[in-house]
């Protein structure tokens, strides 16, 4: 029905002890999303935020030109040839090239010509020069209006980048607010940008939560809306506490101080999402002898 490594899986996923993780297993017959959330309803693991952290490598960068400006992210099998001049060289010709064209999906940024050669005739050829596989994972191109302001935080040399754009304010306002999507890894801009769907699963773990902690009936909706309140908090870039605050005002009430709004943000981390292949050297070798 399930196996130790989804056992490990769901321990990495949400902190749960060993016997926790195997009962959740059993109780959801073995799916993995199902027993992650029998675990939060019953309160013995919150919503983990490294379940879709780095699962390989590369870099995500962010270049800039006037009113317009691309975040994108190069996926490499290896942080060292992430590290690669060469690699790194690649992702700003792709990033610069991309800058200047009309791309709206990969699809279509593949079929972008850069210095004579199309963008996936490049990805073929930096693979084929590195000898290690080369993705050209993501991207977003960006425009704002003379009125607003780009903020970009590049971290880790890579790893994280954030984009954000501000109307009003000043470029140092709207890096400041980069920098803190970058740190504080906000999922939405704000409240209108929680998909229904995602929200009322939500409500849903938290009233059973509730409801496992013996709260009344009659009283979980009303009890709901500050829990509600509070998700908003951890996911909504508006909503969240900027990281700088002395008086634990929020990223909006920063912007307002400073004669700014929120008008948009990208943030996109390295692997994010990503299956990093799990290597286990002794069954390799074991499985080679009895072959």
């Amino acid at each position: 029905m399930f196996s130790a490594s989804d056992v490990k899986t769901l321990r990495e996923k949400t902190g749960a002890g060993m016997l926790d993780c195997k009962k959740a297993l059993e109780e959801t017959k073995g799916d993995l999303e199902k027993a992650v959330d029998y675990l939060r309803e019953k309160g013995i693991a919150k919503a983990s935020k490294k379940s879709d952290r780095i699962a390989a490598e590369g870099l995500s960068q962010i270049y800039t030109d006037g009113n317009k400006a691309i975040i994108l992210e190069v996926n490499s099998e290896t942080d060292f040839v992430a590290r690669n001049e060469e690699f790194q060289n690649f992702v700003k010709k792709l990033g610069e090239g991309l800058l200047k064209s009309n791309a709206k999906t990969l699809d279509e940024a593949m079929e972008v010509t850069i210095d004579n050669e199309k963008v996936s005739d490049l990805v073929i050829a930096i693979t084929a020069k590195i000898g290690e596989k080369i993705s050209f994972r993501r991207f977003n191109i960006v425009e704002k209006n003379d009125n607003e302001n780009f903020g970009s935080y590049i971290h880790m040399g890579g790893k994280i980048a954030a984009l954000v754009v501000i109307e009003g304010g000043n470029p140092e306002v709207a890096r400041e607010v980069a920098m803190h999507a970058a740190a504080m890894r906000p999922l939405y801009v704000n409240e209108s940008e929680v998909p229904s769907d995602v929200l009322e699963k939500e409500k849903n773990i938290m009233r059973q939560e509730l409801l496992n902690e013996g709260k009344p009936e009659d009283k979980i909706e009303n009890i709901l809306v500050g829990k509600v309140r509070k998700y908003y908090e951890e996911v909504c870039l508006a909503d969240q506490i900027f990281i700088k605050a002395e008086n634990k005002e929020t990223v909006t009430k920063y912007l307002e101080n400073n004669k700014a709004k929120l008008v948009s943000m990208t943030r996109f981390e390295v692997g994010e999402g990503i299956e990093k292949r799990q290597e286990n050297f002794a069954e390799e070798v074991m499985s080679q002898i009895n072959g």
